[in-house]
């Protein structure tokens, strides 16, 4: 178990190698594999099959095709018992983009997640030995503690040490703000107590609180130099807007002037208690289509 002092921005795993492998020779591994051009799903999958068995790999268990992949394990209850049925999923790296939407989110939950294997490289055996023997760390940015496979209690207490050491130096290069960051490292199984094995210096978070404060304010500069950018477009475009809208106003208050003053009528009521005449009411000539208007403007 690995806790940091500062929380990374951004989520990465860390492939770690290791001198001994953690998987037991009865652990179960599955190859998920690109689909290749004029064969069926099982003529992929024997192809592949026999590309292992020339380079002496023998720990595969089950090679399933991207096309079968999508056919059989469609359904929910399929990918579970998949996900129950393996330790470990490879995948072919050509297809790493595609696998998300199709293995669902259980596959990451349980930590599952297939690890990349680059099917055309030159030896191999030592690509998949060095994923199948190793191990990963995920980082996340939502908390501050992480856990990595490292052994078994099968293993002997010197190989176990060796591991922590192999583990400890790939965090060293790989971990966000490299050894510095490490807190605390914990040493425990699936039922037994945490026991701290390493503990920083409150120093190194002395030592941290002085480098982020940099890069939090070129990161606020840069968030800070791009909302300027977006206001300035938005203002230039409201002014546009604004500008049409008055002068749209302009036009018609000037229309609406025009016709009060030239095209008046003059409605009188006769009174025939009262002699004197009354004020006359200025009455604005009704426009109700656009061609109207345009005939009132010319004159």
């Amino acid at each position: 178990m690995v806790t940091v002092w500062k929380i990374p921005r951004v989520e990465q795993v860390i492939k770690i190698p290791l001198p001994h492998s953690i998987r037991t020779e009865t652990a179960e591994i599955c190859l998920f594999t690109k689909d290749e051009p004029n064969l069926s799903a099982e003529q992929t999958e024997n192809l592949y099959k026999k590309l292992l068995t020339q380079n002496g790999i023998t720990n595969v268990s089950q090679v399933i095709s991207y096309k079968t992949l999508k056919k059989e394990y469609k359904p929910f209850e399929a990918k579970r018992r998949l996900l129950n049925r393996f330790d470990l999923f490879l995948s072919d790296d050509r297809i790493r983009r595609l696998l998300p939407s199709h293995i669902g989110k259980h596959f990451y939950e349980r930590k599952k997640a297939p690890l990349c294997v680059n099917l055309k490289a030159k030896n191999l055996a030592k690509e998949f030995q060095k994923h199948i023997q190793g191990t990963t760390l995920p980082v996340t940015n939502k908390g501050c503690c992480y856990t990595a496979r490292i052994g078994h209690t099968g293993m002997k207490a010197d190989e176990i040490v060796d591991n922590i050491i192999a583990a400890a130096k790939v965090i060293d290069k790989k971990l966000p703000k490299n050894w510095k960051n490490v807190k605390v490292l914990h040493l425990k199984t699936l039922k037994s107590v945490a026991l701290p094995i390493f503990t920083a210096h409150i120093s190194n978070l002395n030592e941290l609180d002085r480098q982020p404060v940099v890069d939090r304010k070129e990161g606020e500069k840069g968030k800070k130099k791009k909302k300027k950018k977006k206001t300035k477009k938005t203002a230039k475009k409201v002014n546009s807007s604004q500008v049409a809208v008055k002068t749209e106003n302009k036009d018609v208050a000037a229309t609406q002037e025009l016709v009060i003053k030239e095209k008046v009528e003059v409605v009188q009521e006769p009174d025939e208690h009262n002699d004197e005449e009354e004020i006359p009411q200025l009455v604005p000539m009704q426009i109700t289509t656009l061609a109207e208007l345009k005939v009132i403007l010319k004159y």
